[in-house]
């Protein structure tokens, strides 16, 4: 079986997005496994699915597979390459579209300067709904990690992030304890584990080992739950710009139950054709 892909980027971290509207797409975990494989399919991060609607009120339907194979919620930087592909493929004439996930209905729009504005939603801090074993409610918490206490805040932006402040984000674990924050027990379906250091009270650096995929260079929703972290924490100003290790992101909270703003750029790499049966 043939299928036609586009190879997208957002900040580093990367897809292979699949028009699902057009075309007759079966995913199965292996064959995303086989996809995402950088050595012996396209590679990338995560593969995007475009699918049309199947509720009212919105515009496409939104579907993320991880490196994995498994799927998952949300993804922020494979919705700004979205808007972009679904534009750019004739699927839409909207600059603005309302598109619905495993974790919620997002609005991603196209700005004028080119960059992608993601109403991302807002965040949920309720144990039960991240998920999170715990019997309480702290902005802070400690998280038992290999004979180690950390300290993070927990949070949703439509899938899990446990997120720590660290002094220097370069010299962070996130290759070691990264995956076992990941796994953590008291994450039932797995987290993603964030590491931000504050610059000032209007910029963050930040990495993110997410789930299934490992260190990405950028992480749209771990973007935001940094910042949303930091907010609650007192150190962060209601719009910050995160430095990632693939380039840079505006998010923008005002607290309580507002919606979260993701802003970044979507860059279309290249179309190509791939025999699933080769692969």
């Amino acid at each position: 079986m043939k299928l036609k892909f586009t190879k997208m980027h957002g900040t580093g971290n990367d897809f292979v997005v699949i028009d699902a509207v057009r075309q007759r797409v079966d995913l199965a975990p292996g064959t995303v496994r086989r996809l995402a494989d950088r050595h012996f399919g396209v590679g990338c991060d995560q593969v995007l699915l475009v699918e049309p609607a199947t509720a009212p009120g919105v515009d496409f339907r939104y579907r993320i597979f991880n490196a994995d194979g498994g799927e998952v919620e949300s993804c922020g930087n494979g919705a700004r390459c979205f808007v972009r592909f679904v534009r750019e493929q004739g699927l839409t004439t909207k600059n603005e579209i309302r598109v619905e996930t495993k974790g919620g209905v997002i609005a991603p729009r196209l700005e004028a300067d080119g960059e992608v504005t993601v109403d991302m939603g807002a965040p949920v801090f309720e144990p039960a709904r991240i998920p999170f074993v715990s019997d309480s409610d702290a902005v802070v918490q400690p998280l038992a990690v290999d004979g180690e206490t950390v300290m993070i805040t927990a949070l949703s932006m439509g899938n899990p992030h446990a997120v720590q402040v660290v002094a220097d984000v370069d010299a962070a674990p996130v290759a070691t304890q990264g995956p076992k924050i990941e796994s953590h027990p008291r994450f039932p379906q797995r987290v993603n584990a964030g590491y931000v250091q504050v610059v000032d009270r209007g910029r963050v650096r930040l990495r993110v080992y997410e789930r299934g995929a490992g260190e990405t260079l950028a992480c749209g929703t771990g973007a935001c739950a940094a910042v949303v972290a930091g907010i609650r924490r007192g150190l962060l100003d209601e719009r910050v710009r995160v430095a990632t290790r693939g380039g840079e992101l505006t998010i923008a909270w005002a607290g309580a139950d507002n919606p979260v703003f993701l802003t970044g750029p979507a860059v279309t790499v290249f179309e190509g054709e791939v025999d699933l049966g080769k692969l």
